[in-house]
């Protein structure tokens, strides 16, 4: 008896464990299961089922499995209810292990909605690509993949925990993501030290996947050059976000609560920037000398585009040598004097 006693107890912790469960998770599915199995063993046997069935409970000892009906204080088991029940509930007991293995999973996942995860790609089904996490399956649907890339079986990455949400056939899915910027800026808290110890914050970010992130950072801690913290000795760091997102080309600058010099900056690689506020209509005239214009533009003004994601600003941007540019500089001097509005 002892041994039968030992069994039970040892399948009870290793079910338990295996699904990452709490044991008392599984002793109640054995409990509810016992019920509906009592029910329908009463409908089988063409008994009538009590009319305060729902106030019925079941017992399980924990040491020795045995299974026992209660109707307040009496016992209403029926002889051999252990074999009929054995075979009725195991099947209703694995439903309810499943879905607390599934809850379980679902809870570790949501702690770590916003990090970075490595998995590999399993399969494919359409344009949407499924992802082996481990304990998990991940979904990565065509809004949250780079365009430019081409995921192959058993291809691992790197990916972002985006969200835990209703899948369209019920039950919860991960969704993992390779073209969420915040993927950028979780790469960057990996390889740089003073972003894990909070001496560098990461304050902005802005990407068009695939192509080009802007990343605007700042230094919490006195003595401490944010720029070189994410670059990296020779460019080490950076180097090592930019392969894993297929070189997709990366500018670090350092954020300011000063919009103009916020703004400048955001427009690097172009230099000798003067930027000119609008702040009621949230518009910064940007004067450029006419070798940087080009960068300060981008291709296909991407560069433009990005700072002004970058900096919640819209940017017009002037050429140093165009016919408006003394207007604005006018306008400069009026905004820079007190009391005077700009014309």
């Amino acid at each position: 008896m002892a041994q039968a006693r030992t069994e039970f107890a040892a399948a009870l912790n290793q079910i338990a464990s295996e699904k990452g469960v709490d044991v008392e998770v599984v002793l109640d599915a054995i409990r509810q299961a016992a019920l509906a199995a009592y029910k329908k063993d009463l409908m089988l046997r063409s008994q009538p089922v009590p009319e305060n069935f729902e106030e019925f409970t079941s017992k399980v000892d924990p040491v020795s499995g045995e299974i026992s009906i209660l109707e307040g204080d009496k016992n209403v088991t029926p002889p051999g209810f252990a074999r009929i029940a054995a075979s009725i509930a195991k099947q209703v007991i694995m439903q309810r292990l499943n879905e607390a293995e599934r809850d379980a999973i679902f809870t570790e996942y949501e702690s770590k909605v916003g990090t970075v995860i490595s998995g590999a790609i399993s399969r494919q089904e359409g344009n949407t690509y499924f992802v082996d996490l481990g304990r998990a399956e991940g979904v990565l649907p065509p809004s949250e993949q780079i365009h430019t890339e081409l995921y192959n079986q058993n291809q691992r990455l790197k990916l972002l925990v985006k969200e835990i949400r209703e899948g369209a056939r019920g039950g919860s899915e991960v969704v993992v993501s390779r073209s969420d910027p915040k993927l950028v800026a979780a790469l960057f808290a990996l390889e740089v030290p003073e972003i894990q110890s909070g001496a560098v914050e990461v304050r902005a970010i802005a990407r068009e996947a695939g192509a080009r992130t802007k990343i605007a950072a700042i230094s919490i801690q006195e003595g401490v050059d944010p720029v070189g913290s994410l670059v990296g000795q020779k460019g080490v760091r950076v180097q090592a976000v930019m392969s894993e997102l297929g070189e997709e080309k990366i500018d670090i600058i350092s954020f300011s609560d000063d919009p103009a010099r916020f703004i400048a900056a955001a427009l690097s690689p172009a230099k000798d920037i003067q930027v000119v506020l609008n702040e009621k209509d949230q518009v910064a005239k940007v004067i450029v000398p006419q070798d940087q214009l080009s960068l300060a533009i981008g291709k296909g003004g991407q560069n433009v585009r990005l700072a002004a994601k970058l900096t919640g600003w819209k940017i017009d941007i002037v050429g140093a040598e165009d016919d408006s540019v003394k207007a604005i500089e006018e306008e400069k001097e009026v905004a820079e004097k007190p009391g005077e509005e700009p014309k």
